[in-house]
């Protein structure tokens, strides 16, 4: 009897090990070029726009796109984010293209703008008039422009009236306005 008891107890069960897990990285897929396939979130200079799906080099992405969130790894769930943000970045795009638009004709409709500086006999400037000068003068007819969106191929170093400097605003909208610059006058500084 003892052997039948024996054989009614119920096998030792052998412990189910657990499963090793494995880590799920976030693998940035290769494009056809070796490179990194990325979703840009802004536009990028010498990149491409917002929206497009770019390759770029790996490093280029780890240490300057992806962290200063410039561009995202193209998932399902990103890709349907960055459409609802694509609406409205473009909203926000026409609205800009549409105030420079403005600022471009109100800058043409300001036939020149007048820079004094301070020169010598022969016409001659003691220094040069940049885009620095030029802005400010710009802002003083309330025009607001910064001095990066100035285009001059040198600075002005000489006297001179109706000097054409071209004003890129951005979007592909620019501007042409006449710069006057006149020796200033003795009791101002």
């Amino acid at each position: 009897m003892a052997k039948t008891k024996e054989s009614t107890k119920a096998k030792p069960k052998t412990k189910a090990l657990p499963q090793k897990k494995v880590k799920q990285r976030d693998q940035v897929k290769k494009g056809p070029h070796g490179g990194v396939r990325l979703v840009l979130v802004e536009d990028v200079t010498h990149v491409g726009k917002q929206g497009q799906v770019v390759e770029v080099k790996p490093g280029y992405a780890r240490n300057y796109l992806i962290p200063n969130a410039l561009a995202i790894i193209p998932s399902e769930h990103n890709l349907r984010l960055l459409e609802r943000y694509k609406v409205r970045v473009e909203q926000a795009r026409e609205a800009r293209k549409s105030d420079l638009k403005t600022l471009a004709e109100q800058i043409t409709r300001t036939k020149s703008i007048n820079i004094e500086a301070n020169a010598t006999e022969d016409g001659h400037l003691y220094g040069s008039v940049g885009q620095q000068e030029i802005a400010r003068a710009m802002r003083g007819k309330n025009l607001l422009v910064e001095p990066e969106m100035i285009k001059l191929a040198e600075p002005l170093k000489e006297l001179g009236y109706d000097i054409p400097v071209q004003v890129a605003l951005g979007y592909d909208v620019e501007s042409t306005i006449l710069v006057n610059i006149l020796p200033q006058t003795v009791g101002r500084r």
